[in-house]
């Protein structure tokens, strides 16, 4: 992939079903209020980042998904953003809804979500993201999901499929991704 610029994820804070252990994909469920708590936790890391974004020619992007608008709104404090739909967390189909105990396979989350029936599939997200990433001209802050978030944050690192997988997937932190690297950004 082309050298990006500077790229701040967010994953969404925590929702009811992800404390469930339910698999979303494209189905949605409101922030619990640990999830209000990790997007509050976001924005205080966020501030300096913000003005950088501002000056530069990106900016602020985030999924259309309830849970990731939200966080999105909370997180940047109120800041504009675009919704983009390539942002959205990959579709699993049949087992959206079902609990992830229900259709656990031994495979990594990536691979499990991946190979869900009438769902998407890792080929087409790995498209869908690449596109995004192509059309970044600036610094920018994306709020999204954590399973689109290991393939972006993946891409941006040059990882293949499996070391993709063992990224974490943490909410409540900002993920830098700054030539070819990551760092995890905590607020203090």
């Amino acid at each position: 992939m082309a050298e990006l610029p500077p790229i701040w994820f967010l994953r969404h804070g925590q929702t009811e079903w992800n404390l469930e252990g339910r698999l979303q994909g494209h189905k949605d469920s409101p922030l619990t209020a640990l999830g209000r708590s990790q997007a509050a936790r976001q924005a205080r890391i966020l501030p300096d980042i913000l003005e950088r974004v501002a000056e530069g020619s990106g900016g602020c992007f985030a999924s259309p998904l309830g849970r990731a608008q939200e966080t999105a709104r909370i997180a940047l404090a109120g800041r504009d953003f675009v919704t983009d739909a390539r942002l959205s967390e990959i579709a699993t189909g049949d087992w959206e809804g079902r609990l992830r105990a229900e259709v656990a396979t031994g495979e990594g989350d990536l691979f499990l979500y991946a190979g869900a029936p009438g769902g998407e599939g890792l080929d087409a997200l790995k498209a869908r993201v690449a596109a995004f990433l192509a059309e970044l001209d600036g610094p920018s802050v994306v709020v999204s999901h954590g399973l689109l978030g290991k393939v972006l944050r993946g891409q941006a690192c040059g990882l293949d499929a499996q070391a993709m997988d063992r990224l974490s997937n943490l909410q409540g932190c900002v993920y830098l991704l700054e030539n070819g690297e990551e760092t995890v950004l905590e607020a203090p």
